[in-house]
């Protein structure tokens, strides 16, 4: 009756909630004192504490929300305990039933028809190896997981509650007579933890690797920020041109290894053949055409942050030599002899496809999927981020501005209120890479049509005709934007005309090279770049290095006839370090 009673007011109060954060905080404050004073009653109430209880609102594509009580008020129960026990999730729903953990000895036991009955030992447990021991680091010994079961059946994420206690080590603590009433506590609130909104508060603060941050954003910033902290694999799943790879860096550069450095592996650039050897590296003769010792991603991301994008991209083959870099923290570089070297970096890992899917269909190894989907976090698309869309455009619109003119004072530029709606009203499948694409367009449309001044407005008619150029790569709108740089450029030799450095035919030479750099950055490859011109021959005479910079010297000096300072874009182009 008691059991029965305490729920009641448990659900009586969650009624009166009117946001998540409401919900968690009466749930997880009956869960802490439940736990405490079942503690009290039990022979470990000198040895053992309850440290914290923890609400894990997650579906089956990531997390949603997290919240954390301490049961020492004035400590920081998220940043010191979310992430260690985030990893069961996955597990809890799809097995359903209560787990009872010991940290110490990897035992888990299954709460089945109210009892803990089952048993499994670690490797087919709900958490890693690294996971327990990033536990037993933070003096937790024993932990309960609790399903979220909602109307229907669906599992809606899980309760945890951690505990400290070397007196109970090989043995089930408490849990056996908590589990019940805690189960309880779990239907009762899970209903209003998964429909309830978030509460709204101050957006968090952006900064240069995340400039933007709307209220739909917002609490899935803050997710990544307490993320960011731990040492676990971060999977960020969600439609391509989304900002995974900017999110990826903002989470290294907010991390313990932000001083260490940050390296982009995109597998739809490698093909299946050298995916092991851009992973892991090779020595001279490993392969045919390894005509130097070369390092792999993971030894160039030492001390630091790899981000691997398009993880579904990776073969079976690379998959195996992967998994055994998360198992075991060794790798050995293609060709090397003997001896591994030790694999000192964080993963981030990002894909557009659904990964438990290539699982079922045996393109996707199911134990590496295990250890990639740790922390999971679904990056929702720029037609679910409305707010934030203005935003983006104005920072976008700033960035190639201040680029292109590459001065202290570039002057002003602005959009209009009118271009702002018309950039609203769009859907933009493509996101924010399809934005960025449409905001450069407008810009030089505007930029056009101004004669090259330095006070810019684009309106709705820029956005517009940059819209209308979309997915169309030849015909009149080509040849009106050509024809708009050639009135362009005629304009402007007219205004230099009879001064020191007069605009001269040969500088129209620079639209190749502007075309190439275009292509590169799209590309991100120079040797597609140029095989995208037909030029398979200067590729494969490895010539196309020195013609690249070639053409991007004739677009320095039209900056220079202009009297534009060095674009550091096309500096970064030449690098013998970029890409191709």
């Amino acid at each position: 009756m008691l059991t029965v009673a305490r729920a009641s007011q448990l659900s009586a109060a969650l009624f009166g909630a009117t946001t998540f954060d409401e919900a968690a905080q009466l749930t997880l404050r009956a869960l802490l004192d439940l736990a405490m004073a079942q503690l009290a009653a039990s022979p470990w109430a000198r040895t053992g504490r309850i440290m914290r209880a923890i609400v894990h609102h997650r579906l089956t594509d990531g997390y949603r929300r997290l919240m954390a009580l301490d049961a020492q008020p004035g400590e920081d129960a998220i940043a010191g305990a979310i992430m260690p026990s985030a990893s069961a999730g996955r597990w809890i729903a799809e097995h359903r039933v209560p787990v009872a953990v010991d940290l110490h000895t990897g035992v888990v036991r299954l709460c089945t028809d109210g009892s803990f009955t089952g048993e499994l030992r670690a490797g087919t447990a709900p958490m890693t190896h690294e996971s327990r021991i990033r536990m037993l680091a933070r003096e937790a010994s024993h932990l309960l997981l609790v399903p979220l079961r909602v109307p229907g059946g669906a599992v809606a994420g899980m309760l945890s509650i951690e505990a400290n206690c070397l007196a109970a080590i090989d043995g089930a603590f408490i849990w056996p007579e908590l589990v019940a009433e805690a189960q309880l506590y779990a239907e009762v609130a899970a209903p209003h933890l998964a429909a309830l909104p978030t509460e709204a508060r101050p957006l968090a603060t952006t900064d240069p690797y995340l400039p933007v941050i709307g209220a739909s954003m917002a609490p899935l910033v803050e997710m990544l920020r307490i993320f960011a902290e731990q040492e676990e694999t971060v999977l960020l799943t969600g439609p391509t041109g989304a900002g995974k790879s900017r999110l990826a860096r903002w989470c290294h550069h907010r991390s313990r290894r932000a001083n260490g450095p940050f390296e982009i592996l995109e597998l739809a650039t490698v093909p299946e053949e050298l995916q092991l050897a851009e992973l892991f590296g090779w020595k001279r003769g490993a392969f045919t055409g390894a005509a130097r010792d070369t390092e792999g991603a993971i030894t160039r991301a030492a001390t630091g942050t790899l981000f691997i994008d398009e993880i579904d991209k990776l073969s079976l083959r690379a998959q195996a030599g992967l998994l055994r870099v998360f198992e075991e923290r060794r790798y050995r570089p293609l060709g090397e002899g003997s001896g591994d070297r030790s694999a000192d970096v964080r993963f981030i890992v990002g894909t557009n496809a659904n990964v438990r899917e290539l699982v079922k269909s045996g393109q996707f190894r199911e134990d590496l999927y295990y250890r990639i989907n740790v922390l999971p976090v679904q990056v929702p698309p720029l037609a679910e981020r409305r707010d934030e869309l203005p935003a983006w455009a104005r920072h976008m619109l700033r960035r190639r501005h201040e680029a292109g003119r590459g001065d202290a004072t570039p002057g002003e530029v602005h959009l209009s209120p009118e271009a702002i709606d018309r950039l609203l009203a769009q859907t933009w499948p493509g996101n924010l890479r399809q934005l960025d694409n449409i905001v450069r367009r407008a810009y030089t449309l505007s930029l056009l049509e101004a004669g090259g001044g330095r006070e810019l407005t684009l309106e709705a008619s820029h956005v517009e005709r940059a819209l209308s150029l979309e997915g169309r790569a030849d015909g009149p709108p080509l040849v009106e934007l050509m024809t708009l740089a050639a009135e362009a450029f005629v304009g402007e030799a007219q205004r230099a005309e009879g001064s020191a450095s007069p605009l001269k035919l040969d500088h129209a030479d620079a639209l190749r090279g502007m075309i190439l750099a275009a292509a590169v950055r799209r590309l991100r490859s120079k040797e597609d770049a140029f095989r995208l011109f037909g030029k398979e021959t200067t590729v494969s005479s490895r010539n196309h290095n020195k013609v690249l910079r070639t053409e991007l010297a004739r677009i320095a000096a039209l900056r220079e006839a202009l009297g534009l300072p060095p674009d550091p874009e096309l500096a970064a182009l030449q690098s013998p370090t970029s890409e191709g």
